[in-house]
């Protein structure tokens, strides 16, 4: 897209689709400078500061750009229309882009799981190496938002969904990271090609891509690429490359002389000590490398580290029963990291299965789950996948409370799920809630699904008020 699209904002008429967090932020910015901004939204009718069209009235002759939110897709009746009508289509990163300082960087990552904990630990390690620097993106924190702040950030570090760079043209970044693919988002997308596309489209926005090469489809994928490739694994590095050595992450990649390796840390200072989080500190230190960060800096931030809640977080441990909630386990794919990081499983799944398939992620954690209490709208999909490929599994089915509503103060779904899980565990288990779904069915979030079955923890077996 060229870039003049976003040299002169004063006065374009800009209709925005989608009222949410990334559209506010975008309205703010482009009003700043004098645009004349409008929101469309099937679900928010109505801001404080901007009139809300619903998509019905909206006439495209009346705006001069449409600035679309990462979630709408190409079918999308107004996506249509819009193209239709020859009015320009721009996004939000692009926009943050052309609005940055020059001399702000940025250093972009995705996968399918492991995003948001890799790129807060990028930051973290860039800020040890003594640069001004804010994870953001899918993260919490909106680009648009980073680039408008207070402070200067020498580099930011975005986290990049797949509906992100579906969309995405113009940004380019310093180097990049792709952690993984597996199935997700393909109601979204349509195919898993597709989605997968999408993820390995952020290459063409970096000369350098930090890859994971035990990743079957990331290997496969980007043989054809011309950047400069570097590859992390759980294994010996060969040259240029990142890996383990007996109990160490070397770098064979960022050094003066790749026939030899420098360490990056220890192995149990990553914490915690799981392949896929082992396999993320290596993606991690690649970004910080490529930026000059020293590997003292990337030690001294592994070692501090604490990653954020809902990802393999331990809740509680009591009567040798280990209580943890992955509720950010959204899809198969991490569903399967948490369940393999244990041996006892009473596992807690179920939601919104996005058109993923359970078949694989049941075969490879059938070994470990001794019992499956399923919850959500898509249970019993996971429940044909363990009777047809796991019938020692003991499967308990629950149904939403009649007093539980999505939202709601009562907790009694978790409360249940949790009343379930102590009847059936025993020494030695861990009872992990890692759901292999999305949550909107029963919960306003991942993060509203894994606070309240912390809550019921606490509760139900620590007897806290």
């Amino acid at each position: 897209m060229a870039q003049n699209l976003y040299s002169d904002l004063s006065e374009k008429r800009i209709l925005i689709a989608g009222a949410g967090v990334t559209g506010i932020a975008a309205a703010h910015a482009l009003t700043k400078r004098g645009s004349v901004v409008t929101f469309t939204d099937e679900k928010i009718l109505a801001t404080e500061a901007y009139e809300v069209l619903a998509p019905s009235s909206v006439d495209f002759s009346q705006f001069d750009l449409f600035l679309v939110s990462p979630g709408w897709q190409e079918d999308h009746q107004l996506v249509i229309a819009a193209r239709a009508a020859s009015i320009p289509i721009i996004n939000e990163i692009d926009l943050a882009w052309s609005l940055k300082k020059p001399s702000q960087k940025w250093l972009g990552l995705t996968g399918t799981n492991g995003k948001t904990s890799t790129v807060e630990l990028t930051a973290h390690m860039v800020r040890s190496g003594g640069f001004s620097a804010l994870a953001c993106g899918n993260v919490g924190t909106t680009v648009i938002e980073a680039v408008e702040a207070t402070e200067n950030y020498e580099y930011l570090i975005l986290e990049l969904s797949s509906f992100q760079l579906h969309w995405l043209e113009d940004a380019h970044f310093v180097s990049i990271a792709i952690l993984n693919i597996a199935h997700d988002h393909i109601d979204w997308h349509g195919s898993f090609d597709a989605y997968a596309e999408a993820k390995i489209s952020l290459l063409d926005k970096s000369n350098t891509g930090i890859l994971n090469a035990n990743d079957g489809e990331i290997v496969t994928r980007t043989q054809h690429w011309l950047g400069r490739k570097v590859f992390f694994s759980l294994e010996t590095p060969g040259p240029g490359e990142l890996g383990i050595v007996e109990e160490l992450l070397v770098d064979r990649a960022f050094v003066a002389n790749p026939e030899e390796a420098a360490m990056i840390s220890e192995l149990t200072e990553v914490t915690p000590v799981a392949p896929h989080n082992v396999s993320n500190a290596l993606a991690a230190a690649g970004l910080a490398r490529t930026i000059g960060v020293s590997h003292e800096s990337i030690r001294d931030a592994i070692k501090s580290f604490t990653p954020g809640k809902h990802r393999i977080e331990r809740v509680l441990e009591k009567d040798s029963i280990t209580w943890v909630n992955d509720s950010k386990a959204t899809n198969p794919h991490a569903a399967a990291a948490s369940i393999m990081s244990a041996l006892s499983v009473i596992w807690i799944a179920g939601g919104l299965a996005k058109g993923a398939p359970m078949d694989e992620l049941v075969e490879r954690v059938k070994s470990r789950v001794r019992v499956a209490i399923l919850i959500g709208q898509d249970r019993d999909l996971i429940a044909r996948e363990l009777q047809a490929r796991a019938p020692r599994v003991e499967i308990i089915a629950i149904q939403t409370p009649a007093e539980y509503t999505r939202g709601g103060e009562d907790n009694s779904l978790m409360e249940t799920v949790v009343k379930q899980a102590r009847e059936k565990a025993v020494a030695g288990d861990t009872v992990i809630l890692a759901p292999a779904c999305a949550s909107m069915d029963q919960f306003i979030s991942y993060a509203d699904r894994g606070d309240r079955f912390t809550r019921a923890v606490k509760k139900v077996i620590n007897n806290e008020a």
